[in-house]
């Protein structure tokens, strides 16, 4: 098995955890803090105090078994990437979009994505794309918080879910 990882940010990171655990191929999937100027923050921390992380969600994967353009593909399903620092009801900086790589050879991947999809928009896409700077684990009632708490908030559309658990890639 060949290992990868990717960070999403795409607003309320519960439901994109979520919906990428639910992927085959997607090994492990973690709740977290991203690029911000602050160490190891807490959520009320990113909430309150203007630290400039974003929620984010880390995923290992198989590239055996998924792609990053599936992930990508996936992830854009879910998300508005129009929308500026919003996300559903989940408005300010922490909601942002985002999608930060930690091998250069990702970049060429994801502006591919973005260019394909950027026809599809009259609006410009917003999604900030750049390096990891940073990654903190959120609390451990954050990490697979809508399994715990499956009618928990979440601003995916529930049918998302479904779609998910059926893809398949290779």
């Amino acid at each position: 098995m060949k290992k990868n990882e990717i960070y999403l940010a795409g607003g309320c990171f519960w439901g994109v955890e979520h919906f990428m655990s639910l992927i085959r191929g997607i090994v492990c999937t973690e709740a977290g803090y991203a690029n911000g100027a602050t160490e190891n923050p807490s959520y009320s921390d990113v909430c309150n105090n203007n630290t400039g992380h974003a929620e984010t969600v880390h995923i290992i994967y198989d590239e055996n078994t998924v792609s990053l353009e599936k992930i990508l593909s996936l992830f854009f399903k879910i998300i508005d990437p129009t929308s500026l620092n919003r996300q559903g009801n989940d408005v300010g900086v922490q909601y942002r979009t985002g999608i930060y790589y930690t091998c250069t050879y990702d970049l060429s991947i994801i502006e591919k994505i973005i260019n394909q999809l950027s026809t599809d928009y009259t609006e410009p896409i917003v999604v900030e794309v750049s390096e990891l700077k940073n990654f903190y684990s959120a609390e451990d009632y954050h990490q697979k918080y809508l399994r715990k708490n499956p009618s928990g908030y979440c601003h995916i559309n529930p049918e998302m879910f479904e779609l998910a658990k059926n893809t398949t890639d290779k």
